[in-house]
């Protein structure tokens, strides 16, 4: 499974370790990614997304409909 949120397509990143000396190497910042079960009362079921833990924190505070319209998708995207 890709790590890529569902909802806000938060993927990873690629950045550098810089050392004390300033050296520098690849390393890869990868997003908070957790599965949770979101209710969606429309259907009047859950469904099991793997969201990011800023996406769960706008989902809270303005609710699903709207987090899913300001990125751009319907419910079905999602399903």
């Amino acid at each position: 499974m890709a790590r890529r949120c569902q909802i806000s397509g938060a993927r990873p990143n690629s950045a550098n370790n810089v050392s004390h000396a300033n050296n520098k190497s690849k390393r890869r910042q990868l997003p908070n990614l957790q599965r949770k079960r979101i209710w969606i009362p429309e259907l009047g079921r859950f469904a099991r997304v793997r969201i990011t833990t800023r996406v769960m924190k706008s989902i809270d505070k303005v609710g699903l409909e709207k987090t899913l319209k300001q990125n751009g998708l319907v419910l079905d995207d999602i399903l």
